[in-house]
Formats: structure tokens, sequence, C-alpha cells
């Protein structure tokens, strides 16, 4: 299940009709087609032009087909019904990335008089792809109340979820987190409109144990979102933000060059990201200096003093355009890694994260204590107000029912500490979101205060960096992973549903204690790139199981507690 090649299998569809083209976009779909291919790879494919429907401005070219991929919507639909009776094209093949109720279908028939339309085609691709195993809805106000779905972003992500099943080619089993009224929604919802549409599903191949669908809760581990990561891609969201694969260094005080203002982070495209996605800032450090010393190797074997006849000058010019690319790559990541170092010593994360780290998985109540009043009125480490915030939230879910519990006196510090009242109100918030009675304890494995070992977890593979003090937390998710593969989370916290296509196209056996082969997690309320750093360990060491990850959205800090604040 990688999801890459999936999606590039989807752009392969749309283009590779014969003939020079326009590809016709929205603003939903321009944004995920981005992710998957490159301009230069559409134009390979005769790609001339790439233009979106809500350009009113666009050239008419009357000579040229044109392919569209567009997102299932009440406002693309209007908008291409005005284009079909105002066509600007030679024919228009139109593919849409979801599903299409009959009443559009009808529309766009009524309208098409002149028989401009030559194809209309259901591709399912209604989802970010950030990583081969991740996914992202860019959902972000998903909530009417707490635990309550807005009603528009449910309808959005329901649609977004099953366009993941299908193009995955699976009707799963769905397991969910009990405690969660979203996750109840959305399951049950899900459920039924899978058995709703047995025309697609009955085209998927039939495993021997079927997929599952395991659906969680932000709020049943908030820790996670809450932490200083200290792996690159992790690193780069924290800091920096990553929004569609592109990270914005405008107004950062680093000395770029203009092309090195906004840049591309493609794991698909650029093999030293995609190796060092997952190291921490140490190894990160010496895999650059490794990078850069190959660079130097190679541009002295082809130094332009060296060039004595017309071969080594054919070789040098064909190598040109490698170098020239290798060399900006090369200043894009020191770019980062230099801003990256920038903000680390600026916020004094070396201080803030060993805290972090161990308030969430020691159980020292005094001692953090102690650490936390030290650190939060500091004169020596003025960090600031977000990350003060932060840390007490910490402390506050860590030791929400100790006796001794100190956190009016923690509000009381960061209100004479100059944070805004409306910023300390994050952490009341975050306790009626994420408290102790909010959370699923299903039982102390899965708590989410687990520390790193490097201990085999229930005949599951994984390796921790159990010696660094910086990564000893590990997300809750991997303790229910382990447990789900081998079919042993308990039904009274995760209830199964399976629906009624599948019912009728196969005995869905008792599987108690039967490895699963694929699997799909989906967070509501946002996931994290530390998340998708789980998952990426369990894919590379256990061969026989495929999972893929994804969420609402995908938090940092900042978004995770923005999202807690504007909770009611």
């Amino acid at each position: 299940m990688d999801l890459v090649k999936v999606g590039q299998s989807y752009v392969e569809k749309i283009v590779t009709d014969t003939g020079i083209k326009v590809l016709l976009l929205d603003d939903t779909t321009s944004s995920i087609i981005s992710l998957v291919s490159t301009q230069s790879e559409l134009l390979n494919h005769q790609v001339y032009l790439i233009d979106k429907l809500e350009n009113e401005n666009r050239d008419t070219i009357k000579q040229l087909d044109c392919v569209c991929f567009l997102s299932v919507s009440e406002a693309t639909i209007n908008l291409l019904v005005e284009e079909l009776g105002a066509p600007k094209y030679k024919s228009y093949k139109l593919y849409f990335n979801n599903v299409v109720p009959n009443s559009f279908l009808e529309r766009l028939a009524e309208r098409d008089d002149l028989e401009m339309v030559d194809k209309v085609m259901e591709l399912f691709l209604d989802y970010d792809i950030l990583n081969k195993n991740l996914f992202s809805f860019k959902q972000l106000n998903i909530f009417n109340s707490i635990d309550a779905w807005n009603q528009q972003q449910f309808l959005v992500t329901l649609a977004s979820l099953k366009s993941l099943c299908f193009s995955l080619q699976t009707n799963p089993i769905i397991r969910y987190e009990s405690n969660s009224r979203m996750c109840t929604k959305l399951a049950s919802d899900l459920s039924y409109e899978f058995g709703q549409s047995s025309k697609i599903m009955e085209k998927f191949p039939v495993n021997d144990i079927p997929p599952v669908l395991l659906i969680l809760d932000r709020k049943n581990d908030p820790i996670t979102p809450l932490l200083n990561p200290w792996t690159y891609q992790s690193m780069v969201h924290e800091l920096l933000g990553i929004f569609n694969n592109t990270v914005d260094l405008t107004g950062t005080p680093s000395d770029l060059p203009p092309d090195l203002i906004k840049l591309v982070l493609n794991p698909s495209q650029d093999p030293f990201y995609a190796q060092s996605l997952y190291l921490n800032f140490g190894d990160l450090s010496d895999s650059i200096k490794t990078y850069v010393n190959e660079y130097k190797e190679k541009t002295v074997k082809h130094n332009s003093n060296e060039l004595t006849d017309l071969n080594d000058m054919k070789h040098f010019l064909e190598s040109f355009p490698e170098f020239k690319k290798l060399s900006n790559n090369i200043s894009k990541h020191m770019g980062l890694i230099t801003e990256l170092d920038r903000k680390i010593n600026e916020n004094h994360l070396w201080q803030v994260s060993e805290l972090e780290q161990s308030i969430a998985v020691n159980d020292n109540h005094n001692a953090d204590f102690q650490e936390l009043e030290k650190l939060l009125t500091s004169q020596e480490f003025k960090i600031a107000n977000n990350l003060k915030v932060k840390l007490v939230c910490l402390y506050a879910i860590r030791y929400e029912l100790h006796p001794n519990n100190q956190l009016p006196k923690l509000l009381s510090i960061l209100l004479q500490q100059g944070v805004p009242e409306f910023e300390i109100n994050t952490v009341n918030r975050m306790l009626k979101y994420s408290g102790n009675t909010k959370r699923l304890n299903d039982d102390s494995e899965s708590s989410i205060f687990n520390q790193a070992t490097n201990n085999l977890l229930q005949g599951f593979k994984q390796s921790h960096e159990n010696d660094n003090i910086y990564m000893q937390h590990i997300p809750r998710l991997e303790r229910v992973i382990s447990k789900l593969v081998k079919n042993k989370l308990p039904t009274a916290h995760y209830p199964t549903l399976i629906n009624d296509f599948l019912k009728k196209q196969r005995t869905v056996s008792d599987l108690n204690g039967a490895r699963l082969q694929d699997i799909i997690i989906f967070f509501v309320g946002g996931v994290t790139y530390e998340e998708a750093r789980i998952i990426n360990n369990f894919n590379m060491v256990n061969k026989s199981t495929r999972i893929v990850i994804g969420g609402t959205t995908v938090h940092n800090t900042n978004s995770f507690m923005t999202q807690v604040l504007e909770l009611e």
C-alpha cells in the first residue's frame, strides 16, 4: 500500500491520452496533483498548459483537447456547467476525484448540448499524499463542540475517507475507539456507505484476511503532538511548518537567495530528504556532511581545469544539469538545517525538551514541578509564551490526579509572566478535551505515558532510541497497533463494524489471533509526523504487514493547541 504509487497511477490515467492537451484543475485538485507529480513529468505527457477552472481569464484554445481533474462539489459543478455552455477547448475529458452523485451527472448531461464531453470517469484521489504511508484531509476546524462534528467537515471527511479506501481497493472491517462519539459516528456512516457501494467494491480483490480500518481519536493521546520532535521531517513541521510539502522561510533572519525562500520537500522527488526523513538531529548533521563531501568529490572529478579534450568537455556539459540540481538541493537542506539549529537555540529547546520528556515518561511529580517552575521563571532561559503554556499543558495532563497537584500555582505563574489570559485558557480546555475522564484508558500497556524500550512488543519488531533523552517517549499508537495486528484489541474498547456488502461477499470468520496484512489508521482530530515515523518503522521491519496512516490534518504543537483552544 504505497500511496505515492497510487497517486501516480491515477495521474497516469488522466494524462496518458495521446496528443498535446490542456490540464484543467480546481483549487482542491491542484494541490492534490502537485504532491504526486511535477510539471516536467506532466510535460512529458504532452500537457501544454495547466490552468484552473476558477480562472475566468483563461484563453480560448479551440485546437486543443482538455483533460479535467476536478473535485466533486457544488461549486465545481456550477463552474463546469458554465464552461460547457461556452467551451474554450476542442473537447473535454472529465475525471472526478470521488464518487459523483447522479444529480451532478444529470446537470452536466443537460448542459452539454454541444457534445463536448468525450469521457466521464470517477477516480478516487480525494486526499493529500504526503509520504508513501501518510495522508491528510487538511481539515482543521472539524468540531462543532467537544466530541461533536461540524456537519460540513464531517461530510468532507466521510467522502475523503471513502475515497482513500476505494483508491486502495479495500473493503475493510472497521474498528474504532468506543469512548469517542466522533469516531463512532464516522465509523457507522462509513460502514453504511460501504454497504451501499457494491458496484464499486465488487471489482476489488478479495483477501484471505480482510483489511482493517482503525479510527482513533486524537484526544486519547494529547501527549504526542505536545512534545518537541527530534527527527528531520517532524522538526521542520514543528519549527517551520510544512504545507503541501512546502516550507516558507519568508521572514527568517537567514540570508537566503530568493530561490531558497519557498522550498519543496517531497520524498518522492528528493533522494536526500527521503533518506533523512526519520533521522534524529545528530544523525542528520552527519548525513548532510556526507552529502556535501560526496558533492565535492564529484565536482573535483569534473573540474574545468582538467578538461583536456573534447570527450571530457562533452561529459562535463552532459553532467552539468545534474551538478546544478545537486548543488541546489544541498543549499536547500543546508538552509533548512541552519534555520532549525537557530530555532532550537533561540527557543532553548534542549532544556525545554528534556523537561517535556521527563514529564511524559517519568512519574516524578516533585522533581518535574520544581524544574518546571524554575524554567517558567528563569531569567537565563527566557522561553516563548507558547512553550510555557505547552509545558503546563503537559504537566496538567500528566499529574491531573496527583494528590499534590500544583496546577493553580503554575497558572498563576503564567499570568505573572505576562502570558495572555486567552492563551492560558488552553490548559483548562486541554483538560476538558483530553483529561483523564475523557481518554480511553483501556490498559496500562496503551498508556500515553510510555517510555521507549528495545523490547519486542507482543511479537512485533520495533526499535527505539532509548539512550536518547530527547526521544524517550513513544506514542500510544505503537502499543495499539501491536495488538491490532494480532487481532488482540479488546472489542469492548474497539468495537467492530462489518458492512453489509462484506457480509454478503464472504464469511468473515473469527480472526482472533490471525495476523493482519493491510491496515489503514485514521486520526479524528489530526495525526503527527512522529506517528507516521512509527508506522514507517513498523513497515520496514515487519514485511508481512502493510500500514498507512493519516488524519483530518497533520499537527504540530501550535496547530494542536490552537485547535484545542478554539473548542467550545
